[in-house]
């Protein structure tokens, strides 16, 4: 987080974590290594703390404000990120299709999003006629979000602009 993907050396990793240099070569061959494991990580924490913030009688309508308003948190945190360090390993790595973890965590979160919906229109909480690529705007506008966020900086009333617009665009109101 504090030097980027491209800027960081194994000895850095073995200063910071306090560990043998051998140690750290007995289960990392480099820094590739290190950070798709860093990657994975991430991922299964920021999983179980969405699904251990959702309540058993959540709705639909309960969960997207709870997975927006995570997105919300993490577009406006500016340290203690590892977006920049993400892109930066993605754009100096080439990876096939099927292997790129950016792509299988989009496609994930896009069919994750899409049965929300659905479940949403069922309940009669959304209005889509297209569940799939509803969710598939979702996901593009939160990765565009990040990009800005990196590169020109957000503000919050952006970000909450943004999120009103997805709201709208699904919840019925009553």
């Amino acid at each position: 987080m504090e030097k980027g993907f491209k800027n960081v050396t194994m000895k850095d990793i073995v200063e910071a974590c306090e560990i043998s240099r051998g140690g750290l070569y007995l289960y990392f061959s480099g820094t590739e290594e290190i950070f798709m494991e860093v990657l994975k990580m991430e991922t299964e924490e920021a999983d179980d703390v969405f699904s251990g913030s959702i309540g058993e009688d959540a709705v639909p309508s309960d969960i997207l404000a709870l997975f927006l308003k995570e997105q919300k948190k993490e577009l406006l945190r500016r340290k203690n990120n590892l977006t920049m360090a993400v892109y930066e390993f993605f754009f100096a790595n080439k990876f096939p299709k099927k292997d790129h973890l950016l792509k299988q965590q989009f496609d994930t979160a896009v069919k994750i999003m899409e049965k929300l919906i659905e479940a949403g229109v069922e309940a009669g909480e959304f209005y889509s006629e297209d569940p799939l690529g509803a969710a598939r705007n979702i996901m593009y506008v939160l990765e565009g979000l990040k990009v800005v966020s990196l590169t020109r900086g957000i503000t919050e009333e952006i970000v909450d602009r943004e999120i009103l617009y997805i709201m709208q665009g699904l919840v019925i109101e009553e």
